[in-house]
């Protein structure tokens, strides 16, 4: 008998192969959940993971995916990994190693990897090269390890010319701010004397933001549509959000006041640089000054940077798009399990 949650062979049979990299994370576990889920199975999936015996990796086994073992750092593994395949999502996990040339290298094998195989489609997880709008020369944000503005979307805005010099047919894919990040104690959200509160540096501005599964949902929006989105830069967002409005919105669903500190960005800098000593001791990646400074990009360049993720074009290749409070409703149990909240 067919298990429920595996699609029969039958509907699979004239399906393209998606290849995912990070299938057990969060953009691409994202994706490689929506591609499992499509009610209309229009794509199969080819869940790569650098540990194929992780729970994760048998989970997306076990709903009918195939699951290949490949590393960024090794492109003959990336080459075997996206052979076959129709489209590849290409993305990398910075935040594992804090090396931005590293990053920018493993851009670069999927690219020359998804070249070699033969991939029709690329989707590419990209950020914002800063030094296109404040070149090092700028003095209205700090040149951070002597050739980066914001490290961790400096390397991923430069790894776009990989894919374009492979020639690969690309989508380069914008994303936003995780509303995960609320999940995560001290990073956004944080709690002292006076209760709960958004702290971040954005003075009025409005930062788009969006769920990761709302990603990976939009991805498969990307790879549905086909050759039209081919040499396109898309940006996805879930909601345009001000400081203020993500308090109002925690507030209503966590049941206790939340208030927002528009924290200056000199503050933000001193106030968040302990979070990351040890890391900048041990890699000389100065995370607080990064952070800050991606922050920062946004609010000297807000109308702009709101403009490339509309959020009209993100309903329209992921419908079931969520808003923050449709979000936050939904994670309820999260941050009860993470002591933020009782709930309400």
């Amino acid at each position: 008998m067919q298990s429920e949650n595996v699609p029969h062979p039958s509907r699979m049979s004239n399906a393209k192969l998606i290849a995912v990299i990070g299938a057990t994370g969060g953009q691409g576990g994202g994706l490689a959940r929506a591609i499992l889920d499509d009610p209309e199975q229009r794509f199969r999936l080819r869940a790569i993971t650098r540990n194929p015996d992780s729970e994760a990796a048998r989970e997306l086994a076990r709903r009918g995916a195939e699951v290949v073992a490949a590393n960024t750092d090794d492109r003959a593994s990336l080459e075997r990994a996206f052979s076959g395949a129709h489209g590849a999502f290409c993305v990398t996990n910075f935040w594992e190693h804090v090396s931005p040339e590293r990053e920018t290298a493993q851009g670069a094998n999927m690219a020359f990897a998804a070249r070699s195989a033969g991939v029709a489609h690329a989707i590419w997880s990209t950020l914002e090269d800063v030094r296109r709008w404040v070149p090092l020369s700028d003095e209205r944000l700090p040149t951070l390890m002597k050739k980066y503005k914001v490290p961790h979307t400096d390397a991923k805005g430069e790894a776009d010319a990989a894919f374009r010099e492979a020639g690969v047919p690309t989508t380069f894919l914008l994303t936003s701010f995780y509303w995960e990040n609320f999940l995560q104690p001290g990073r956004a959200l944080r709690r002292d004397a006076r209760g709960l509160s958004v702290q971040l540096p954005l003075g009025e501005q409005v930062l788009p933001g969006i769920a990761l599964e709302d990603i990976g949902r939009s991805a498969l929006g990307v790879f549905a549509r086909g050759d039209a989105l081919v040499g396109k830069t898309v940006g996805v967002a879930g909601e345009h959000t001000s400081g203020h409005a993500m308090a109002a919105a925690l507030t209503r669903s966590l049941g206790e006041p939340v208030r927002y500190d528009a924290v200056p960005d000199a503050v933000y800098r001193r106030e968040t640089r302990p979070f990351w000593a040890d890391l900048e001791a041990k890699t000389g990646f100065p995370g607080g000054e990064d952070l800050a400074s991606s922050f920062a990009f946004s609010a000297m360049f807000n109308d702009e940077f709101r403009r490339a993720r509309d959020v009209e074009v993100t309903r329209g290749l992921n419908p079931a798009l969520q808003s923050l409070d449709l979000w936050l409703a939904r994670h309820r149990d999260a941050f009860r399990a993470k002591g933020i909240s009782a709930g309400a």
